[in-house]
């Protein structure tokens, strides 16, 4: 088993952070006079905890993990695009992913100049373990796997899970921004198995909290270490922090939310399989439905004529004709459901 620092980048390995006095200080001090801030204004003068250690705790209690497995980020992207920064050399390294899948990763590829290499899933957006390891080589370094995976909606198989995070000399990344809409369990529990793994989790979607901001990285104190290494000092507002502790207050509510999503999917995906249009709606684990439609184009553009928006995914890899539909209320849905009824 490799340590982590034999993937990290040398001059990551070797880099000297930026230390804050709020890093440098623990405990409570009545005069704070380190950080060139304003003395009035209280309490947005300050700048926020850079380490945002109360609500790490709140969090790992919720998770089941120690405060030392969680990294916090600007979205799911921050904590992404930062991987790349720590493990992947330019012009060098590589990021192995599937199709089709979350585009920021290839992004996030490009934008570091990492080179992205992408293995196409089966018919039935399955997993093609063996194509998949086969495109791996000695420069690979991530490997990222969205489950429940965006747009299909399906999540993975932990055998198949297990077998490319065993077998794969990197760091894989499993990607649950919609885990809190499947009846799997997540891979958060299973992190003292392997320490090259890494979870992704958001605010985003079942907390309903997208305008936040807030991802979760999850994963071994080595890994977390240099995520803290080389983030920004203080990325995550104390308004996000506050807000944040808030909401881990709220999770009886917000499984109510998702209670409530998953019912009216249930609904929509019945009443949907009804209009001559649509051909086929695909299985989902999301709060959201891919659905293959007749001449879906021009129904996407119809419907954006009408006020509505959908996702169209008709030119991504295996989604020809496909529409991505989010769930929201009963109303939205039947708004949607009987503009499509309009179209026959």
């Amino acid at each position: 088993m490799k340590k982590i620092e034999q993937w990290v980048r040398p001059n990551i390995r070797q880099l000297k952070p930026y230390s804050s006095a709020r890093n440098e200080f623990s405990g409570e001090a009545s005069v704070w006079l380190d950080a060139n801030e304003s003395p009035f204004n209280l309490p947005y003068n300050r700048y926020p905890d850079p380490l945002q250690n109360d609500l790490k705790e709140k969090l790992a209690k919720q998770r089941g993990v120690m405060p030392e497995n969680i990294f916090l980020g600007v979205g799911s992207d921050e904590a992404i695009d930062l991987l790349y920064r720590i493990f992947c050399e330019p012009g060098r390294d590589n990021a192995v992913s599937i199709t089709p899948t979350y585009g920021m990763y290839r992004v996030c590829a490009d934008i570091n100049g990492v080179e992205y290499r992408e293995v196409p899933l089966k018919k039935d957006f399955s997993l093609d373990c063996d194509a998949i390891l086969q495109t791996i080589d000695t420069h690979s370094r991530l490997l990222f796997l969205c489950s429940p995976n965006n747009p299909t909606g399906n999540v993975f198989p932990a055998i198949e899970i297990e077998r490319l995070i065993t077998a794969f000399d990197g760091i894989v990344v499993v990607d649950e921004a919609y885990i809190d809409f499947s009846s799997r369990p997540s891979w958060i529990r299973r992190l003292n198995e392997f320490h090259n793994l890494v979870v992704l989790q958001t605010f985003s979607k079942a907390w309903g909290s997208a305008g936040v901001r807030l991802g979760m990285a999850f994963a071994s104190p080595d890994i977390i270490g240099y995520y803290n290494q080389v983030k920004y000092p203080y990325n995550i507002s104390d308004l996000v922090q506050r807000y944040a502790m808030e909401m881990l207050d709220r999770e009886n509510e917000v499984r109510r939310w998702v209670d409530e999503i998953l019912s009216v999917r249930s609904r929509f995906v019945e009443r949907l399989s009804d209009i001559p249009m649509v051909k086929t709606v695909y299985p989902s684990d999301a709060n959201f439905v891919l659905v293959k439609m007749v001449e879906s184009e021009k129904i996407y553009l119809r419907l954006v004529t009408d006020g509505i928006v959908v996702r169209n995914r008709s030119k991504v890899a295996l989604c020809g004709d496909c529409l991505r539909i989010t769930i929201g209320t009963d109303r939205e849905m039947n708004v949607l459901l009987e503009t499509l009824k309009s179209y026959s």
